[in-house]
């Protein structure tokens, strides 16, 4: 008979796919000996044995579930149900992953009508008692019976007015009575049943939620975007009750074991006396921050801290734990590996390695390239001067502005929309996290710094702010106030999520700084990664920046972008629209100098890195006016002034434009083909570069051209090419006196050029395959439609796994980038090979790359200190020598 069920002592860490993420912990702290109270969790696969059945538990599991309830029973001496000394338990989801979109937790299940007076008599505290059965019953029905918890909190409060109380603390056992009795109506009006009386049943019932929340809305949200599978399933832990609520020596809270911001080692956390766990995330009293509970109870504090401490050289890993004191007894509820922010993972990673806890390789591993991005943005200029209007909680680090906004769905719909916004509300649930994705920040007026806002935030990389009390946010009306001040929908605010300041309008932000430790973290990367990293940059301040982040050269330097300045946009479409081959050389002795010096820009900020120069790519068109505006204008002088020169001009240009355009400008008149039909332009363009580098090694400057044709599809196009700029090169050296050592090479992004690249190799130096157009060439997709209009929805039906122009297409494009380099290295064992899309500073991208044997890969400057690190992950986990000594050690 196949195994659903396993008690907490018949589990370990090694088994989370199976127990999930908390079963596994629970299991490997009951082996290590850790105050846990007992129980069992319901495996991953009883949760897709559910679906298979049509959503219904099988005999045979209820059977195993039965089993270990009465395992648990005769453990702690309690029995479900029996008013005499019920045993009362939890019921959490546990996925393989953590994920904000599960269900919430049950506590004190087991408690009825008859149980609540067990437990008043028993623990000589009815108003204990009274108000855990009420907790009971709200949560149970908010999160099995999906009543809304607004319609308990709005009888709550209206309860406490009416007595004249400020806070739940102040309710007697008779209250709650009373309460309890409204929260029963509320449950029969809205569920057309009485609230459940049988213990038993209400197990099974939150049981059945558990496994139905691993495909609600929100979950499935939450997968996609941390691209977790949807076969896992999740895992059920049913685990024995504490009670921090019994009195003043009782407590619950919420801890790491480092600071989850900043990474600092110290003990980070909060607690509440005489509470339940639920009230520390759920903002509805302010807690206390953990070390004041060495004050409250100082033997508590110091074995928890001992704890902590176990904890985290045990698993070696900074550890996100909850506890409960009840009667001044610890009890660790849950441990798993915490959430941090990019700064913090660093950190913890080099310290833990300086502390001996973990080596180099595996703090590496530790830091997912992705999270960098938190680094690498900007910050509030400490320049300006800020005018604080309100402070809260500094939840997660970062700054952003944006309008305010205080729906998560509306929030939503403007970020599709590209706009930028701030999401603010009294306190945010899992129900909101559609919006959080899509705002720049968040800020609540209730909860702490482990409040839902602030986990998922932090997660995501986002600036938050949480508790920030002196709000008061009227979501009817859509506005907040702090004091006289009033802030409507739409209005601009700046947040310092590092601060927890709160500023009006918009605030000048500047470049971010790399940390020593990020710095070391990359050193260690750079000592260990086996490919090259360069950078896209198409101008001297990209290349600069590029350089700073530790760019091994430039990847792609894209020179039509230097053709978009104001200035030069008329020399430019003059030498398009000239008439005769006088015409356009006047025109391209204008842009001669001024090409370079981008290039002598450029070769001065890479000192002496290799740079990649890719000639004239896009359509001469798109440096033109738009076709309609001129059009428009046309159709108006024709109405107004039709006997006008500037008609006779305007009407001569639409003439032009319209010879120029194109049906499908990206697969038209762009490219290679420019330079075969126009040898002028390219030959203009080498010769920039050859007087640039000319002009440098006059300075005793080194540099490293690298010399790249454009969408080559046949290699007699690279071997006309490779002439022209083999002759331009010839004239300079002859004008100038000097030699230019160069390479040639070709962008592979025609699907006929990787599968002939044995032929193009012949007259090529280096291949650097442009995976952006490689896609859309092997799919057939015009990028911006196919984004626009069809992909998402491919996405989301599975057709797809991942969008291919962010994540390379490993078994279609990624086989023609296996081919091209093959085939080239056959023709020319000394091929480079890169590549230069914007898959290059994408992390599974880079494996593959790796994998591949390319010498490198290029992205934006930006993107460089995290494909640093994916590189010398990739190299880690791809090299059998550095595996095994990772397994050693474990």
């Amino acid at each position: 008979m196949k195994k659903f069920v396993y008690l907490f002592n018949e589990g370990n860490s090694e088994m989370k796919e199976l127990l999930g993420g908390k079963g596994a912990n629970l299991a490997e702290m009951t082996k290590i000996g850790l105050p846990v109270p007992f129980g069992f969790t319901i495996s991953t696969e009883a949760c897709n044995a559910y679906y298979e059945s049509g959503k219904t538990i099988s005999v045979e599991i209820q059977d195993q579930i039965l089993q270990a309830l009465s395992t648990l029973q005769e453990k702690t001496g309690k029995r479900l149900g029996d008013p005499a000394n019920p045993l009362l338990v939890s019921v959490r989801s546990g996925a393989v992953f953590s994920m904000p979109g599960m269900m919430d937790t049950v506590l004190n299940l087991g408690m009825n009508d008859e149980t609540v007076e067990g437990m008043a008599k028993l623990t000589n505290n009815p108003r204990f008692a009274y108000d855990s059965y009420r907790r009971f019953i709200q949560m149970f029905s908010d999160v099995v019976l999906e009543v809304d918890t607004y319609f308990f909190e709005q009888l709550l409060e209206e309860y406490r007015e009416e007595k004249g109380y400020s806070s739940d603390p102040e309710l007697t056992a008779e209250d709650w009575k009373e309460v309890i009795k409204g929260y029963k109506n509320i449950v029969k009006k809205r569920t057309k049943k009485d609230f459940p009386q049988d213990p038993k049943a209400q197990l099974f019932l939150s049981i059945n939620a558990v496994f139905n929340s691993w495909n609600n809305q929100r979950a499935i949200v939450y997968r996609r975007l941390n691209k977790i599978p949807d076969h896992l399933g999740t895992a059920v832990n049913i685990q024995s009750m504490v009670f921090g609520n019994m009195g003043n020596d009782s407590g619950t809270g919420v801890a790491f074991t480092r600071n989850p911001s900043t990474g600092e080692s110290v003990l980070y956390g909060e607690y509440l006396i005489n509470a339940q766990g639920e009230d520390v995330v759920a903002g509805i009293r302010t807690p206390q921050p953990i070390h004041t509970l060495q004050a409250e109870m100082p033997e508590v504090f110091k074995q928890f801290t001992d704890t902590c401490q176990r904890l985290e050289q045990h698993y070696k890993d900074m550890q996100d734990i909850e506890f409960t004191v009840e009667r001044g007894n610890l009890f660790i509820l849950q441990t798993r590996t915490g959430k941090r922010t990019a700064q913090a993972a660093i950190r913890i990673a080099v310290e833990m390695v300086q502390e001996g806890i973990i080596d180099k390789n595996t703090a590496i591993l530790r830091v997912d390239p992705d999270q960098l991005n938190q680094l690498l943005h900007r910050r509030i200029d400490d320049t300006f001067e800020r005018k604080q209007l309100a402070k809260g909680l500094p939840a997660s680090p970062g700054a952003a502005t944006g309008r305010v906004v205080f729906d998560a769905d509306e929030a939503e719909v403007l970020g599709n929309e590209g706009k930028k916004v701030i999401l603010v509300r009294p306190e945010t649930t899992p129900d909101d996290i559609h919006g959080i994705v899509a705002a720049q920040a968040v800020v609540t007026s209730r909860g702490g710094m482990t409040s839902h806002a602030a986990v998922v935030a932090r997660g995501m990389g986002k600036a938050c702010i949480c508790g920030c009390e002196t709000l008061k946010i009227d979501l009817k009306a859509k506005q907040f106030s702090v004091g006289n001040t009033v802030v409507q929908h739409g209005d601009i605010i700046t947040i310092d999520g590092g601060t927890g300041e709160i500023m009006l309008g918009e605030i000048p932000m500047i470049d971010p700084q790399l940390s020593d430790e990020f710095q070391l973290l990359l050193q260690w990367a750079d000592e260990i990664r086996k490919i090259g990293v360069r950078a896209n940059a198409d101008n001297p301040e990209d290349s600069q920046k590029a350089f700073e982040f530790g760019a091994g050269g430039i990847g792609l330097c894209r020179t039509e972008h230097m053709f978009m300045d104001a200035k030069r946009i008329p020399i430019v479409q003059s030498m398009i629209l000239a008439e005769t081959y006088e015409e356009r050389k006047s025109a391209l002795d204008k842009l001669l100098p001024m090409q370079q010096g981008d290039f002598e820009g450029i070769f001065e900020a890479m000192q002496g890195l290799p740079v990649t120069i890719r000639l004239l790519d896009p359509p001469l068109h798109e440096f033109l006016p738009d076709k309609e505006e001129l059009l428009v204008e046309v159709t108006k002088l024709q109405l107004t002034a039709p006997n006008s020169e500037e008609l006779t001009e305007k009407e001569r240009l639409l003439k032009q434009v319209r010879q120029l355009d194109e049906f499908n400008p990206m697969l038209g008149h762009r490219g290679c083909r420019l330079g075969m039909i126009h040898p002028e332009i390219y030959e203009m363009q080498a010769k920039a570069i050859f007087y640039a580098i000319s002009e440098l090694s006059k300075k005793g400057l080194e540099v490293k051209p690298e010399i790249m044709i454009p969408l080559v599809g046949h290699v007699n196009e690279l071997k006309q090419m490779r002439q022209l700029v083999i002759d331009a090169s010839a004239q300079v050296q002859e004008e100038t006196g000097m030699e230019f050592d160069y390479l040639i090479g070709t962008m592979i992004e025609i699907p006929r050029a990787a599968l002939t690249a044995d032929q193009i190799a012949e007259e090529a130096d280096f291949f650097s395959f442009g995976t952006n157009d490689l896609t859309q060439t092997t799919f057939g997709f015009s990028r911006d439609d196919a984004e626009g209009k069809f992909l998402q929805a491919y996405i989301e039906k599975k057709i797809l796994p991942e969008n291919p122009f962010v994540v390379l297409d490993q078994e279609g494009v990624g086989k023609l980038v296996e081919t091209g380099v093959k085939l080239g290295r056959q023709t020319n064992p000394k091929l480079k090979t890169g590549i230069c899309g914007e898959h290059g500073g994408e992390k599974s991208s880079i494996e593959f790359c790796y994998n591949t044997g390319l010498d490198y890969v290029s992205c934006s400057p930006y993107r460089v200190p995290l494909a640093r690190l994916a590189a010398a992950q990739a190299t880690i986990r791809n090299d059998s020598n550095i595996q095994s000594q990772l397994q050693s050690q474990i």
